[in-house]
């Protein structure tokens, strides 16, 4: 019984061996079908980005925490890069503000929708433009990178109109991200601080 054993040690090794590999295969694929490349708009025309920008939307992010009434401002430097100053009220949209300021580079200067953004050198983070209003650059939806666990709903205005972010989070949907999660920014309203 001992020989019957150990002439099969070796072709059980193999055969869990081999079942490990097709384990490690099937979920690599997995993977990636459930992470495939993320699109971006064609183009993006860094002047008209640049400007106020206010969050109506956000999937939850440790960094924003109890964050409500949040912008992003970006200014394009004369070296090609952008100057980055996002603010934060804590806890309510007349709380304390926070405010962080960094810098981004654009990595795809074909259409310059992907960029890198830094707050805490040499640290960088992805900042990738999947949706944009072309027509007037009112709305953008922004995610931080293809694993799609960072995604920005912007508007040049605090509000947007309800059908129009439907819109926008339809497409965030149809691109593999968990809409379920987003958490709606708190903004003040028109005529009140």
């Amino acid at each position: 019984m001992a020989n019957i054993l150990k002439r099969r040690k070796p072709v059980l090794v193999a055969s869990v061996a081999a079942a490990v590999a097709t384990g490690v295969a099937a979920y690599a694929f997995a993977r990636r079908k459930l992470h495939p490349n993320l699109p971006t708009v064609p183009h993006v025309n860094l002047h008209q980005y640049m400007g106020l920008w206010y969050e109506v939307a956000r999937l939850p992010t440790r960094f924003e925490k109890g964050c409500q009434h949040v912008t992003a401002e970006y200014s394009l430097r004369p070296d090609g890069k952008v100057n980055v100053r996002n603010t934060c009220h804590k806890e309510g949209i007349n709380g304390p503000v926070e405010t962080v300021t960094g810098t981004a580079r654009v990595v795809d200067t074909t259409t310059n929708a992907k960029l890198k953004v830094s707050f805490f050198w040499p640290f960088e983070g992805d900042y990738w433009i999947i949706a944009l209003d072309h027509s007037d650059y009112r709305h953008a939806l922004v995610a931080g990178g293809p694993d799609r666990q960072n995604l920005w709903l912007l508007s040049r205005t605090p509000h947007m109109e309800r059908t129009l972010r439907d819109q926008y989070l339809a497409k965030a949907r149809e691109l593999g991200f968990d809409t379920d999660k987003m958490l709606f920014t708190p903004q003040p309203i028109a005529g009140k601080p």
